[in-house]
């Protein structure tokens, strides 16, 4: 069966490269633009993975984050939170609101392959 990805992040250039990056690995594909989208997407699609990004309008990725972590028909969603932001604190508290991985702008596109991969549990 083929996985589903919710790509939620507001900024179109990356949204547009890691849509390509994500269909060409066979995944299917849905996108938000913002917390508030990407919210209603994941209660609707149900996907397996969210990439989320940190800083959107209307929710930011912790908000989202939390907010999936605590919908119990939700908990076996994935996340893997993508950010500008990369001091440890950010890391921490993403960790901490139940992102199962968090990956750092500019981030390698095979290194990001891979860690979706093992978030799904695919063998690479």
């Amino acid at each position: 069966m083929t996985k589903k990805i919710l790509i939620a992040d507001d900024e179109q250039n990356i949204v547009i490269s890691l849509e390509f990056l994500m269909k060409r690995e066979g995944f299917t594909v849905c996108i938000a633009n913002d917390g508030q989208e990407a919210l209603d997407l994941v209660r609707s699609e149900l996907p397996d993975l969210v990439l989320l990004d940190v800083m959107m309008p209307r929710k930011n990725g912790y908000e989202v984050c939390q907010e999936i972590r605590a919908e119990p028909a939700l908990q076996g969603t994935r996340i893997l939170m993508l950010t500008a932001k990369g001091r440890e604190t950010e890391v921490t508290k993403g960790l901490a609101m139940g992102a199962d991985a968090y990956m750092t702008k500019p981030f390698s596109t095979r290194e990001l392959v891979s860690k979706v991969k093992s978030l799904l549990e695919i063998p690479a």
